[in-house]
């Protein structure tokens, strides 16, 4: 099933890509993470519940969404959204958020309480943002050492440059490669569609200012050895459920389990208080 790219203007000057499956009353957005766009989540939309009416964004620099602006922060991603919901008409809907975009939808729960009915995050980056380090000569990262501007995460040797090069070259043979070795570890798309996602993936404009964006959020109230956090993890009120699975090898169990620290953590304290 296809479900066509539709844009729409924001009131920034970028435009967003969105996907658009018809269904119920009841609604769901989906937002993607690093590398991908919508176009990756749709065999979830063609399989899921007729009930649901499902919304898939590009966030901006993905897919058919401009980059006109460079982001510095997930809550500029989380921004547009807001506003692609209101220009939508959406409210009180559940919002799921994959990976880098769990990030992203933390952030919308926290800063509008009223958009967000319920919260899925699946391999989610966790409240205390995705460090990077510095490498040696060998490539292996130096405990402790983080990478912290735009200029030095550009320059990563092992987690930047091969992907960059990827995508100036786009070199689809590169990025399969990666991706086989980090996510399709044991199933892997039928061959046509596996050929769209690769092409699709050339789409990003913003590999670096991602990358800084993850490594400088933190919603948790504790230091994350780059900066300290800004507690508003403890501002989302809506039920979350949290995916995670233990052959991940891109996003570490110690952020799930950062997300129910600093999330649930606070909703137990305020329930016996």
């Amino acid at each position: 099933m296809d479900f066509p790219v539709k844009t729409i203007k924001l009131s920034n000057g970028e435009e967003l890509g969105y996907r658009i499956k018809e269904g119920g009353d009841k609604k769901l957005l989906l937002i993607h993470g690093n590398m991908t766009s919508s176009k990756h989540w749709d065999i979830l939309m063609e399989k899921f519940d007729k009930d649901y009416t499902i919304y898939a964004v590009d966030m901006r620099g993905f897919g058919a969404s401009t980059y006109k602006t460079p982001v510095n922060s997930l809550k500029d991603f989380s921004d547009d959204i807001n506003e692609f919901m209101d220009k939508m008409n959406l409210t009180n809907v559940n919002v799921a958020g994959w990976s880098t975009g769990g990030g992203v939808a933390m952030i919308l729960a926290a800063d509008h309480p009223s958009k967000v009915k319920k919260l899925i995050l699946i391999e989610s980056v966790g409240t205390r943002g995705y460090p990077m380090f510095k490498k040696d000569q060998t490539g292996n990262a130096i405990a402790g050492e983080y990478l912290t501007t735009k200029e030095e995460i550009a320059r990563d040797p092992v987690q930047v440059l091969p992907l960059q090069k990827a995508y100036d070259n786009k070199d689809k043979a590169t990025l399969r490669a990666i991706w086989e070795a980090t996510i399709y570890t044991h199933n892997k798309p039928d061959p046509e569609k596996y050929d769209e996602y690769l092409d699709d993936m050339l789409t990003q404009r913003n590999l670096a200012d991602v990358d800084y964006s993850l490594v400088h959020f933190n919603i948790s109230e504790e230091h994350n050895g780059i900066e300290q956090g800004n507690g508003k993890a403890k501002s989302i009120e809506c039920p979350v459920l949290v995916l995670w699975g233990e052959n991940d090898l891109v996003v570490p169990e110690q952020m799930a389990l950062d997300i129910k620290k600093d999330i649930f953590l606070l909703w137990t304290f305020t329930f016996n208080r």
